[in-house]
């Protein structure tokens, strides 16, 4: 019975052409981030459908609406929110445009102000709520408010939290640049599906 030799040198050989299929195998794996992103926010809208459906449900099935009773919402805070929320978007974009340039100090600075603007629009909601008078279970529309306008703040909320944590690995040297941006596109896309959403409750419960 004869031996075998291993050759050092084969192995070696074959264990750099193995590493080296194993990159361009992982290397070829498309980016689904994007996509999933996507389909994150479509049922995110979804839910918000549900929401506004229900809402014009009531809307058209009562007699009255609001019910009688109901204080008149003020537009005057609501509105310049509105306006706010959709002035960020813009300074989100500028952001997004800035690191696209290699820009990072300007990227930080129109995030920090779209987070600013974020928890302005959050400050005035709460405001706007220690000043309605009615409460969660007055009847039907103050329910309906409540939950609509909560269910958005929360979404805000998390926005700027999001801004925030882009901002935060920014820190690091190199982690955003023209080449490598998707945090900073994600928190984009996302903070205008947030702006968009408003705009239809707004009018949905300001205006209708």
């Amino acid at each position: 019975m004869q031996s075998q030799t291993i050759d050092p040198a084969k192995t070696e050989l074959n264990h750099h052409h193995t590493a080296e299929a194993t990159v361009g195998h992982h290397e070829e794996h498309p980016d689904h981030r994007l996509f999933g992103l996507i389909v994150f926010l479509i049922a995110e809208g979804m839910i918000f459908m549900g929401l506004f459906g229900a809402y014009l449900a009531f809307r058209s099935t009562l007699p009255v609406w609001p019910p009688e009773g109901t204080p008149e919402l003020e537009l005057l805070l609501p509105g310049v929110n509105t306006i706010n929320l959709i002035a960020s978007s813009f300074v989100m974009h500028n952001a997004d445009t800035a690191i696209k340039k290699n820009d990072t100090r300007g990227m930080r600075t129109w995030l920090a102000i779209t987070a600013a603007m974020g928890a302005i629009f959050l400050v005035g909601q709460v405001y706007e709520y220690t000043h309605l008078e009615f409460g969660l279970t007055t009847n039907l529309f103050a329910s309906a408010f409540y939950v609509l306008t909560g269910f958005h703040g929360l979404h805000v909320t998390i926005g700027v939290l999001a801004i925030v944590a882009v901002l935060w690995r920014s820190r690091v040297k190199g982690h955003y640049s023209s080449e490598k941006h998707f945090g900073i596109e994600a928190a984009e896309i996302y903070w205008h599906f947030v702006d968009v959403i408003w705009i239809i409750l707004f009018g949905l419960l300001y205006l209708l």
